[in-house]
């Protein structure tokens, strides 16, 4: 019997550099195994995701430069990429390399911040790819990969665990059968032309619930949505479609959805679901699986995907960061996790009654429609034989504060600030009797820690004037007047009754 894949775990807890989100990851990547499969000179692909615009659940950046600059240590030639996307109607960010790239450094993500390039793996369109048979597939027999992850030496996939509308949740596996696919990868995957499946085949139309062009001022965006044109508005104001003919690009779904011409098959989601598992079974094919590391983020867990414009309140606290050589064992140690987890308050989760631990969080809580089964992709993909659902989950340890210190200067203080403090003073030794600022003594500390402020807002000032425009209690001025004269003759607002301006010097005060 053939060993249980790895899984190595680290939670979400944080009390040292050593254990935070960011240096963890580079520990479960070592704890792995990963940094013995880079070698020196190898080109090495983070598939990452960048995030749709208006999305703020994606991975930040410095997870990103983490593995990157760790490849680097290691003589490899890391660089980070995403791929465009579907057409997604007119909201989608990512659709060309324009695209993609604008939207990546929008959210972040560039040279600078990765320390390495960011690409667009599968070129300008979306169709620079390397085509893989896929014999073993349950539903795919081919997949379309992005060519430069094709053509790296090695991959690492870095991804944001989390839910999604269609593949249920976005796991290792969606990132490998759909981030790593091509744009007619993702038409493959989608079920693009497919007899039984395909939108056009699958979907039910009702071109009745099209009103005409006066009722429907947009009426043109029908006609614009599809890149292949298949949908026209007769004279007689009859909208037709060659369905056909569709490949999936789901451009129209925004607009025929809303009003009724559309009702989504559910078949076509959990195809899809299953062609995920055939199409990153594909990816393997295309790198090999012993040059392909996983890497999970378990953290913001949105009840969406990063290709969404917005992301929801977490479904499920902070999880912790896995990593393992199996995509199918990792994502199902994070959807234990989850299922162990209690939701989030205020949630999807508590809304939808899935948020007490040992509910299933993404049939609910991820999925578009009702009936979708975050274990479909995972399943598939031990039927495929891509990987194995059963694991052992191995707790990682902390590599210790001294791997982690900050590289450009890790002199002590001293030695970095000695110099440039005397030759720059930060502290102002000369100003106030060599205490430096303008403060108070003392002040009643307890008075404001509570939930109710009863303190009288001026009965804590016993200070001298302090060249605010104002004199202060516990002067030679015993009576506190926040607008009057005071009863030295000077207003509060800095000027003397007589029309001159009063000192602001305490040296001069006190002479």
């Amino acid at each position: 019997m053939m060993d249980k894949p790895k899984v190595y775990f680290m939670d979400a807890r944080s009390e040292s550099p050593d254990t935070s989100l960011i240096n963890k990851t580079v520990t479960v990547f070592e704890a792995a195994g990963f940094d013995k499969m880079i070698n020196k000179g190898d080109v090495v692909a983070i598939k990452m995701h960048c995030g749709e615009l208006g999305s703020s659940a994606y991975l930040r950046p410095a997870y990103v430069r983490a593995i990157a600059d760790k490849i680097k240590e290691l003589g490899g030639r890391p660089f980070a990429c995403d791929t465009t996307t579907q057409t997604y109607g007119t909201w989608g960010s990512r659709v060309t390399e324009l695209d993609l790239v604008e939207t990546a450094e929008r959210n972040g993500f560039s040279s600078a911040t990765l320390g390495c390039p960011f690409l667009s793996a599968d070129g300008y369109v979306g169709t620079s790819d390397y085509r893989v048979d896929v014999p073993e597939g349950y539903l795919l027999k081919e997949a379309y990969i992005a060519q430069a992850i094709a053509a790296a030496d090695k991959v690492i996939v870095l991804t944001h665990f989390k839910g999604h509308g269609m593949g249920v949740i976005g796991g290792a596996l969606k990132n490998l059968g759909i981030g790593c696919q091509s744009k007619r990868g993702k038409f493959s995957v989608h079920m693009g032309r497919h007899p039984s499946y395909g939108i056009g085949d699958s979907t039910v139309f009702h071109p009745e619930n099209f009103k005409g062009k006066e009722a429907d001022p947009d009426w043109e965006l029908l006609e614009n949505c599809c890149p292949l044109g298949l949908f026209k508005v007769t004279e007689k104001d009859e909208l037709l479609w060659e369905r056909e003919k569709c490949i999936n690009c789901l451009g129209c779904g925004s607009w025929m959805n809303p009003r009724g011409i559309f009702e989504p098959n559910l078949a076509n989601f959990d195809a899809t679901d299953i062609a995920i598992a055939d199409a990153a079974l594909g990816v393997i094919h295309a790198v090999g699986r012993e040059n392909i590391g996983f890497i999970n983020v378990a953290v913001d867990v949105s009840p969406k995907c990063d290709c969404a414009g917005f992301s929801d309140l977490p479904l499920v606290p902070h999880l912790g960061v896995f990593a393992s050589k199996d995509p199918v064992a990792i994502d199902q140690a994070c959807v234990n996790a989850a299922k162990n987890a209690p939701g989030t308050p205020g949630s999807l989760a508590e809304e939808m009654g899935i948020d007490e631990p040992g509910e299933r969080k993404f049939d609910l809580g991820g999925g578009a429609i009702e009936g979708l089964s975050e274990q479909t992709t995972i399943n598939t993909a031990v039927v495929n034989g891509l990987g194995n659902r059963e694991h052992e989950l191995v707790h990682a340890q902390p590599l210790g504060r001294d791997r982690f210190a900050f590289p450009p200067d890790p002199r002590p203080t001293k030695v970095r600030f000695a110099k440039m403090f005397e030759k720059f003073q930060p502290f102002p030794f000369d100003k106030y009797d060599g205490r430096g600022y303008n403060r108070l003594e003392k002040v009643d500390i307890d008075a404001v820690k509570g939930d109710d402020i009863t303190v009288d807002p001026h009965s804590h000032q016993d200070a001298a004037y302090h060249g605010d425009g104002g004199w202060h209690p516990g002067d030679d001025d015993t009576s506190y007047h926040p607008k009057g004269k005071s009863t030295n003759g000077t207003s509060t607002n800095g000027t003397s009754t007589n029309g001159t301006s009063a000192k602001k010097d305490t040296k001069a005060k006190k002479e």
